[in-house]
């Protein structure tokens, strides 16, 4: 692998979902997420990471270094198991002693490298803290939570009278969503060793971890823009809300709901501080 990053960074996506779910919430029936003050809709860093591990697993496919850490049937305790076992070390359930442990993790998960993680789940590897943390997502307008009634020609037991069954789905007509994000180069030398080759790897990720994504749930989302701010140095130039203010959205629509990204302006004041580069990924 690369030595660690550089430079600090920090990032605007706007993605959009049309006739879809983004990120549906449990406790309301898995309807779309939402801001319940303002109607904003809602999309969480939780959501959006695992977009990008679902991606990184796919296109790695467990290649050594890449295996990602949390997903789908993964028990936990069992991958710090791995970690005790490779290096031969009698493994601690309460405090840790053998930082050597930590480290393996590391440099075996990407998401660990990222995002960091908590291993301190019976089997202790310890903790770290990711460089790449990830905002909630918000809509740029307030959504529309649409429940569509939906009938399916086939039941599902023997015997039945009817010839059909009804469901139901969750969608939001449409919406464009900003999450703001941030790369920072101390943690990734001082902590997970997070490379060059595994930020190309993040920023190839979030362009295109929803076309990898499609299902009927979630209908037609894709990633609109990606702007990436570089600092010229590790601790950076100026603050991060400086830079999210460079990008403004606004919608063109009037008084009617907007129904495409064309129904939005996207705005970027280019005049970057001193020691900040603006890179248009998408």
């Amino acid at each position: 692998m690369s030595e660690p990053i550089k430079n600090r960074y920090e990032f605007v996506l706007l993605f959009d979902v049309e006739n879809g779910n983004p990120n549906g919430d449990p406790d309301m029936g898995n309807m779309p997420r939402i801001d319940p003050q303002t109607g904003h809709g809602i999309v969480t860093d939780v959501c959006l990471k695992r977009k990008v591990r679902d991606y990184v697993e796919m296109v790695k496919e467990d290649k050594e270094g890449y295996e990602i850490y949390v997903k789908s049937g993964a028990v936990l305790n069992a991958q710090h198991r791995r970690a005790y076992d490779a290096l031969k070390v009698p493994q601690v359930d309460k405090k840790l002693t053998d930082p050597a442990v930590t480290q393996w993790m590391t440099d075996h998960f990407y998401d660990i490298r990222a995002f960091g993680a908590v291993m301190t789940t019976g089997v202790n590897c310890g903790q770290v803290r990711g460089p790449v943390q990830v905002a909630f997502a918000r809509s740029i307008d307030p959504i529309y939570q649409n429940e569509v009634t939906l009938t399916r020609c086939a039941v599902t037991k023997e015997g039945e009278t009817k010839d059909r069954e009804m469901g139901k789905k969750q969608v939001v007509p449409y919406a464009l969503y900003r999450a703001d994000g941030y790369v920072s180069a101390n943690l990734a030398r001082k902590s997970t060793g997070f490379s060059e080759d595994d930020l190309e790897l993040l920023w190839t990720s979030l362009v295109n971890m929803f076309e990898h994504d499609h299902s009927a749930a979630r209908g037609k989302m894709s990633a609109r823009k990606l702007l990436v701010f570089k600092h010229e140095n590790e601790l950076g130039c100026c603050q991060a809300h400086a830079l999210f203010d460079k990008v403004t959205v606004k919608s063109l629509a009037g008084d009617r709901p907007a129904r495409s990204y064309d129904d939005y302006e996207v705005t970027i004041d280019r005049e970057m501080p001193r020691g900040v580069e603006l890179i248009e990924k998408v």
